[in-house]
């Protein structure tokens, strides 16, 4: 009987596993050459994969909410019609495909327990994937309530638990005679330490309020996209010491220049013509001008990027946000700009975003005034040290300087809100590089060629 190996695709450069959130056909079922097969997400982007072959799906080696690595078998599909087969050894649910060598009976018994003892209790929720990491690590469920969490309300992240084991292989074995209370404060002071290199122990192990829901209150769970952006906003927020500068930029000459040109602009080249793009060449101009704002942190070294990649946070149908990175933006015209803006918000909206289109970024902008938000303090999207929101364009009265003397006239104004990170962005630098931004947008041509 032919059977095909579906394996799970390398989906990004930094993408090393993905959890199963939905089979699109069961056991027994015709799939197409093709074919939508299962949908996964990793902590990029969620995904259908499609199946790689045309035959009977015979089986499924992850169930739902299982985490599996790039390269693991995660289903089989006959390409003859038979019977449901039997899943290759090296192709077990807990068992990397890359990994030739096949588990003693003792060793896969081991790791089937582990995993069924490790569970989430009433004061601590594990996600898939740090039960998976916890199982294959050996670590039992006391050694993983030790473990300080610096997610929602005190969780165990995928950070905390790597971070734990590099640490623990690192320290001297306990005693064997060691009771499990002496294991439980071996255990825990490594994780401390760790939690503590990065921000300070009273925040690590602070905990949010039990809420109490009044009677008629509706509960709405949060979804995983969500879940995610709650983690990383309070993790942003923990690690940057957020700054932010504002200032008011007259846009004129670019809204009469697109209104007059946006027409010409669909007809020639297909695309809508939008305030992004102009904004984005502005900011790659300043970030030229300013390339202290284009960095990372890695500890007490700052990263000095090459490359200028802005993201440009896209709200999605369900309300969540995501963000999309055009790369290389300053090696772009106006066209260049307005077709990557257009494509990449288009595949967002369509839940159509590869990983690799969300990876990168190096400066991020936030147009809150989409939402009719004159400014916002926007938080930081880590590693970046910066970001930008852009408040809505209004008109309004302002004095206007002309040779002849000042007069009162009808503008167009916003606000850019520049949020930055105080340890490494000083007020001057910060303060100077939105300045910079909004002097490129008011010394727009209104005569410039489209």
């Amino acid at each position: 009987m032919a059977q095909v190996e579906i394996r799970l695709p390398k989906m990004g450069e930094s993408v090393t596993e993905a959890t199963i959130t939905n089979w699109l056909k069961k056991v027994g079922e015709v799939v197409e050459l093709d074919e939508p097969l299962v949908e996964v997400a990793t902590d990029k982007v969620d995904n259908e994969l499609p199946s790689e072959a045309k035959g009977t799906l015979v089986k499924i080696l992850f169930e739902k909410d299982q985490v599996a690595q790039v390269g693991d078998v995660i289903a089989i599909i006959s390409t003859d019609g038979g019977a449901v087969a039997e899943a290759p050894a090296a192709a077990t649910a807990n068992q990397p495909a890359a990994n030739n060598a096949t588990p003693s009976p003792v060793t896969a018994a081991s790791s089937s327990s582990a995993t069924a003892a490790i569970s989430s209790n009433g004061d601590r929720f594990y996600s898939p994937l740090v039960k998976s990491i916890a199982s294959k690590e050996g670590i039992n469920q006391t050694e993983l309530d030790a473990i300080e969490g610096t997610g929602q309300e005190g969780r165990v992240t995928k950070k905390d638990i790597l971070n734990y084991i590099e640490n623990r292989s690192s320290a001297p074995a306990a005693p064997a005679a060691a009771t499990p209370a002496a294991n439980t404060a071996t255990v825990a002071k490594p994780a401390t330490a760790a939690v503590a290199g990065n921000v300070p122990a009273f925040i690590a192990n602070m905990k949010e309020p039990v809420v109490v829901p009044n009677p008629g209150d509706e509960i709405i769970e949060m979804d995983r996209m969500r879940k995610l952006i709650a983690d990383n906003m309070v993790m942003s927020k923990h690690v940057s010491p957020h700054v932010t500068s504002f200032v008011e930029a007259d846009v004129t000459n670019i809204v009469l220049w697109r209104e007059k040109n946006k027409k010409a602009f669909l007809a020639r080249e297909g695309e809508n013509l939008t305030f992004t793009p102009i904004f984005i060449e502005a900011i790659a101009k300043a970030i030229k001008d300013f390339p202290m704002i284009n960095i990372s942190v890695s500890g007490n070294q700052i990263i000095k990027r090459k490359d200028i990649n802005v993201g440009m946070a896209t709200a999605l149908p369900s309300g969540n946000l995501i963000v999309p990175v055009i790369k290389n933006a300053d090696r772009l015209n106006l066209t260049g700009l307005a077709k990557a803006v257009n494509e990449l918000a288009n595949s967002a909206r369509n839940n159509k975003l590869k990983p690799e289109d969300i990876q990168g970024g190096t400066y991020t902008i936030s147009n809150v005034g989409t939402f009719g938000n004159v400014m916002g303090t926007p938080i930081i999207p880590q590693p970046q040290v910066a970001i930008l929101a852009l408040g809505a364009i209004r008109k309004l009265p302002a004095v206007v300087e002309t040779p002849e003397g000042d007069f009162i006239g009808i503008r167009h104004k916003m606000f850019l809100s520049h949020s930055y990170d105080h340890r490494v962005v000083d007020g001057s630098l910060g303060g100077m590089f939105v300045r910079r931004v909004a002097d490129y947008l008011e010394q727009f041509d209104i005569n410039r060629e489209i």
